[in-house]
């Protein structure tokens, strides 16, 4: 067969790199065929080639491998391959592992196609795939080894082919590269921009039901030993989801070429999941920019140039070149307890070189969730046949085909027969019932029942862990933190005045101190020299970010040569680094147990020092223990030199247990012998931690480190390397001349060392003793907790720094809070209450017992049974608690309140309230799936309070569609998109008492905006086009009510709004203490939009049950109905009282489109077809005469003037847009992802602004109230 793309590997990249490219083509592809030197695979239907031995062994996730095998179906394993039926028609995971191109049933036989594979170890070839991974991974510097090569070649599908039907000619041509070199490994997938034909295949034991499954792209671990008999499922990446995501193969990309996706799959040291290159980057319009610098494919550090640092800034002389001991002097360190753990050496959990794209140019980049193809969790769409059971006759009729997706006209009858008579009658029309579980959300925790709309578009994660419990593992978190269950797990908190993951907590403001031992091996030039259990100890002032280490007993020779290590200390300046706004240290992310790996290397010498720092907890006295592993080499210094380093910033990219940052720091070694040299070394650092997945994430996607003051000391007297470093940790871009910076930010405070700088308006702040300390916060000092005598009766009290010790007295014995005389019987075991007080206790120190400082220690009585009420000796909270000690709610009380009376017996249980219809029919189908539901089953989902959800999906699939209170589904809604219909509910919420006044509290005088957020209309001020957040309030408080759309009237100064519970349209007069007046109560069935024409005196709206538009006047007369045919799903609706024109959306999911008419309801016609997916928002800018609007499912506001043309594109990266209104040179428009109200700039097209009220929930209409008509 004649071999395809046979061009030079390195002049097809370099046509790539520099000439417009705007998608893969099959010259792209790299060479194949048999004058290449591959091997075809056999034709077939399942087949799989021989083992390909690699010559070097490859690294997939942490396990390495020496052989793989391709096979028909679009896949390489590192194993021989099951038969087919095992796997082809099932998703994600597969129990082998698996590199999957293009999982599907594909057929080569009768000549359809062909398949080559091949091992490579060309330059060519290496050196294109080393520069593809350095541009899409910045600062990787990637020298592959070996490459293997898969082409499928215009494959066929499997088809059933019967005497009447020709084979199909579709036909499909797609490429793997798996790159590798010591370390780590690499994948490519290349689709041709006419190389996908068919996206799916149909599975053979289909039952006649015409099913495609979508084509699986990701790669799998394969099943890993668990325990020492067991196995469990590995980690899993998937990139498809649905047909759209398998066409995005081609069409997007992830590296900035439609149509080219790369992936890090593996590391000899560890790794958690495959990492996509520059996830979700925009694609750009003009070819790709070639690299500056050329790659090699030899490991020849010597050869690779640094780029110049970006943060560096030659002209500032704000810092002194040297800084002396009295410019920054080290502190003297206090006597520190030894921690004596043994050392370990630790692997790192993540390889050097993983830095993703900095969020300037990875507009889209959400690492937890949003439109990033990062993922651990399954394919979600069904991989067998839906199976609902069989139905009795005549019930559940199918509905009428719809242009729906093929399955679904196709579904078996539903389980009606053996249902509640109650509920058969709810789902009439609704056979083709689908689904079980709730959706999985981004961070791989379940989506509450009570959300409507999942926001993921494409890859779905999900999580196999078990549930845990606060009841069962609350132990876990710190004593200063609570637990909170979320729906697939529990996750710790600290309580206020605390800081840390919910695990360890730390008082805030309180200095820090680090206790550890260094061991390791260390070449300085040819010498080794061995660091044998030697001390570290740091000191970290939080007040500033200042941190002190210093490593004692340090080796001459090592000494002077780790004095360019400033990283050691470095951790610790991130760990407890001064805070900017909405900025987070590691602490408050790691807490007390991590790992920390740093790999250095040098230049131009090329030595490598790798650094293991594990952090193993906090000790009793709260100080962190530390255990550090040196080994490599490094370069040799001259005794007696001086080393000095400018101050730099570093990047920090924040994944869920993995910390990243990639950089390259110079310093300058200045001596009597040499003068002054500078040198460099490339700095890769990567922490691994504990993360807990199951609550909402608060740690932003990157932070820069900036790092001030360095000074870097060796003392061959005493045999100390102290670094000393002022950290602070804040947003990538700081504003470099701003106008007011707060002492607390800027570390100029005068704040006590022991207290902690809370920052106020302009330069104004306090300061506030640390837990455990008392004071101005100017001066502090220790609590003297030994008044409020906490120990035993027979036992005397010893203070201590923001701690103190009960110890016994003679002839007792005991820990203090108990003490039994000497001569009583053996002491009893101890109870529960006990145990836990003694664990908090860090056992017995040198003076007796040392609880934690700051710490709370349970109260136990004579018993040993918890005391009823406890209370926290150093804040002065109390509490009741139950006999096992868990807090009862509602029971805490401030210090200096009077504690709640814990002998008052608790308010009886609530009588459970009676299952709805929602529920019953639930159960019900539990019930017939013998309690054992799976993914091909339906499950209606109920919320919390019973009510059929809005938003019913099968499974945590993106087949979903709308039903109303009853259940129904609402005609018109049922998708299979990434994202989902937006469907609104019809049940207020639950009724919370006391009921707010129904009156109107008006907003400020001058414009405001008014929004709709379910029970109430809230009144956001204006000052000019700026949102005054702080002056924000509830208009309107309307109780069993859920209001949608709203409009206001400048000539009546009223507001108008469509209630959707209560079925009617109603106003209210801008006057205090105004109530609301209904205008329409008959007819209505979901009214949405609304409109008023001031001019004329008319009102508008939209009724999406019986799908049609009306109007009539603002007082309710003269109504009628101006459209009711050719609507499906009509939402926003604006009028142009200039013009007297209508306009409308339709989110249709089969034709969405925008509509315009006379407001007498003639001429009517469509405005937008093309390119809009889920057109929720419409709003009219008077200045441009154009019609804008918000499109949920392409993700763009766009404008066009009203007889279809200059449409153009304002912002492409909306979230879930509502509702939009256009003031001045602003759009402000309501996010259902964000449940906000978002400003953005017409000009320019940017976000300015974003207002998040404090009641968390949707938010509906919007609109703009002025005090005269614009």
């Amino acid at each position: 067969m004649k071999a395809r793309g046979s061009l030079p590997a390195v002049c097809v990249f370099l046509c790539w790199a520099v000439c417009s490219v705007s998608a893969v083509r099959r010259e792209h592809l790299f060479p194949y065929g048999t004058r290449h030197g591959d091997s075809t695979l056999q034709e077939g239907d399942d087949e799989t080639s021989e083992v390909l031995e690699l010559r070097r062994p490859l690294y997939f996730y942490e396990t390495q491998f020496s052989a793989l095998y391709v096979a028909t179906n679009g896949i390489i394993s590192t194993q021989d391959l099951p038969m087919e039926k095992q796997y082809v028609d099932d998703g994600f995971p597969t129990d082998f592992p698996v590199i999957a191109p293009f999982l599907a049933d594909i057929d080569t036989s009768r000549g359809r196609g062909a398949i080559y594979y091949r091992m490579e170890e060309s330059p060519g070839v290496l050196t294109r795939v080393a520069q593809e991974v350095q541009r899409s991974f910045p600062g990787t510097y990637f020298t592959p080894t070996h490459a293997v090569i898969a082409t499928w070649e215009n494959v066929a599908a499997y088809e059933e082919v019967s005497r009447n039907s020709a084979p199909s000619s579709r036909v499909n041509t797609f490429q793997a590269v798996v790159a590798y070199d010591d370390t780590d490994s690499y994948a490519l997938f290349l689709y041709p921009e006419d190389g996908l034909q068919f996206f799916g295949t149909r599975p053979k034991e289909s039952y006649n039901v015409q099913l495609e499954l979508p084509a699986r792209v990701g790669f799998c671990r394969g099943e890993v030993s668990f325990l020492v008999f067991s196995r469990t499922e590995g980690p899993y990446y998937s990139v498809t989801s649905n047909e759209q995501t398998v066409k995005n193969l081609y069409q997007v990309g992830n590296t900035g070429v439609p149509g080219l996706w790369l992936f890090r799959i593996g590391n000899r040291f560890s790794f958690q999941n495959v990492v996509p290159a520059a996830a979700a980057r925009a694609v750009p319009t003009a070819g790709l920019v070639a690299q500056d610098r050329e790659a090699t494919t030899t490991p020849d550090y010597a050869e690779v140039e640094y780029p110049d640092d970006p943060f560096s800034d030659p002209t500032n002389d704000y810092y002194p070149t040297v800084l002396t001991d009295s410019e920054f002097p080290p502190p003297a360190f206090p006597e520190y307890l030894e921690p004596g753990h043994s050392p370990t050496l630790l692997r790192p959990s993540v390889t050097r070189g993983e830095e993703p794209e900095s969020p300037a140019s990875q507009s889209h980049l959400q690492p937890y969730g949003g439109d990033v193809l990062l993922s651990s969790g399954p394919e979600l769409l069904p991989t067998q046949p839906l199976e609902p059971p069989p139905s009795g006759p005549g019930a559940f009729p199918l509905p009428e085909p719809r242009q729906l997706p093929h399955e679904d006209a196709n579904q078996p009858s539903s389980p009606a027969a053996h249902l509640d008579p109650a509920v058969q009658t709810v789902y009439r029309g609704r056979d083709d019932v689908l689904e079980g579980n709730p959706p999985h959300g981004p961070d791989h925790y379940v989506v509450s029942v009570d959300e409507d709309v999942d926001f993921e578009t494409g890859v779905i994660q999900y999580s196999t862990e078990n549930k845990e419990t606060c009841a069962r593992f609350q132990q876990t978190c710190s004593q200063n933190g609570y637990c909170t269950d979320y729906s697939s797990g529990f996750c710790c908190h600290c309580h206020t005045g605390y800081y840390g993951n919910g695990r360890h907590c730390l008082p805030e403001g309180a200095p820090q101190r680090v206790n550890g031992k260094v061991n390791g091996l260390v070449s300085v030039g040819a010498t080794p020299v061995e660091l044998d259990n030697v001390d570290l100890h740091a000191y970290i002032v939080m007040g500033d970010g200042r941190a002190y280490t210093a490593i004692s007993q340090v080796p001459e020779p090592i000494g002077w040569a780790l004095m360019p290590m400033a990283p050691i200390g470095g951790l610790y300046g991130w760990l407890f680094a001064l805070e900017l706004p909405h900025h987070q240290n590691g602490f408050r992310i790691t807490g007390a147990e991590f790992t920390h790996y740093t790999e250095a290397i040098f230049y131009p010498g090329n030595q490598r020092l790798t650094i293991v720092q594990t952090a193993q907890s906090l000790s009793p006295e709260n100080y962190l223990s530390m255990n550090i592993h040196i080994r490599g080499s490094v370069p040799f210094v001259v005794p007696g030199a001086t080393v000095q380093m400018e101050p730099y910033k570093e990047i920090y990219q924040y994944y869920p247990s993995v910390i990243t940052s990639s950089s390259v720091r110079d310093y300058t070694v200045v001596s009597l012998e040499k003068g002054s040299e500078t040198y460099s070394y490339q700095l890769r650092q990567n922490i691994t931690y504990r993360d807990c997945r199951h609550g909402p994430r608060t740690s932003p996607e990157s932070q820069q480190l900036s790092m001030e003051r360095i000074f870097i000391m060796y003392d061959k007297e005493e045999r100390i390397l102290r670094y000393a470093i002022t950290n602070k940790i804040g947003p990538l871009r700081e504003d470099p001349h701003p106008e007011v910076v707060n002492p607390c930010y800027a570390g100029t405070h005068d704040c006590d060392t022991t207290a902690q700088c809370l920052p106020g308006e302009g330069e104004q702040f306090r300061c506030q003793c640390a837990t455990g300390y008392r004071g101005d916060g100017r001066s502090c000092h220790d609590i003297d907790e030994c008044t409020s005598k906490p120990c035993h009766a027979q036992a005397f009290c010893l203070n201590s720094l923001g701690s103190f010790e009960c110890r016994c007295r003679s002839g007792f014995r005991g820990d203090g809070f108990n003490c039994l005389p000497q001569s009583l019987r053996p002491e009893r075991p101890k109870t529960r209450c006990e145990q836990h007080r003694d664990s908090l206790q860090g056992g017995l120190g040198p003076r007796g017992p040392r609880p934690a400082i700051g710490a709370f220690v349970p109260q136990c009585d004579e018993e040993g049974q918890y005391r009823p009420l406890q209370c926290h000796g150093s804040t002065g909270y109390c509490w009741c608690v139950d006999s096992g000690g868990q807090e009862r709610e509602g029971t805490r009380t401030p210090p200096g309140a009077p504690p709640t009376d814990c002998d008052k017996p608790e308010p009886p249980p609530l009588t459970p309230r009676p299952e709805t219809v929602c529920e019953r029919w639930r159960a019900s189908l539990v019930e017939y799936y013998r309690g054992q539901p799976t993914s091909r089953h339906y499950l209606p989902q109920c919320d919390s309070a019973g009510q059929f959800v809005p938003l019913q999906c099968y499974s945590d699939t993106t087949y979903c569609w709308c039903v109303d209170k009853d259940g129904t589904e609402v005609p018109g809604t049922r998708s299979h998109d990434a994202v989902k219909p937006p469907c609104v509910p019809t049940v207020p919420p639950p009724t919370v008492r006391p009921l707010p006044r129904p009156d109107v509290t008006p907003p400020p005088s001058g414009t405001s905006l008014l929004y709709a957020q379910g029970q109430q209309i809230g009144a956001l001020p204006l000052n000019g086009t700026r949102m005054e957040k702080a002056k924000a309030s509830v208009l309107l408080a309307l109780h069993g009510s859920i209001v949608v759309g709203i409009d206001y009237n400048c000539q009546d100064r009223k507001v108008y709004w469509t209630d959707l519970s209560g079925r009617t349209i109603n106003r209210a007069s801008l006057e205090s203490g105004a109530e609301p007046e209904t205008i329409i109560s008959t007819g209505l069935t979901s009214p949405e939009g609304l409109a008023v024409d001031a001019r004329r005196s008319m009102m508008f709206w939209v009724d999406s049950g019986p799908d049609k538009i009306e109007s009539c006047r603002l007082d309710g007369r003269d109504r009628k109905v101006l459209f009711d045919t050719d609507l499906v799903n009509p939402r926003a609706i604006i009028v142009d009282s200039a013009s007297g024109t209508l306009y409308w959306t339709d989110w249709n999911r089969d034709a969405p489109k925008i509509e315009s008419s006379t407001v007498e309801g003639h001429g009517r016609r469509v405005v937008v077809r093309d390119g809009i997916g889920l057109p929720n928002a419409l709003t009219f800018d008077p200045s441009a005469r154009q019609i804008c609007w918000a499109d949920a499912g392409t993700k763009r506001l766009e404008c066009i003037a009203p007889d279809g043309t200059g449409r153009r594109v304002i912002n492409s990266n909306l979230n879930y847009p509502f509702s939009l209104v256009s003031y001045a040179n602003h759009f402000y428009y309501t996010d259902w992802r964000r449940d906000g109200v978002i400003a953005l700039n017409r000009d320019s097209g940017q976000f300015t602004d974003e207002y998040l009220p404090d009641q968390r929930s949707h938010l509906y209409g919007i609109t703009v109230a002025s005090p005269s008509c614009l």
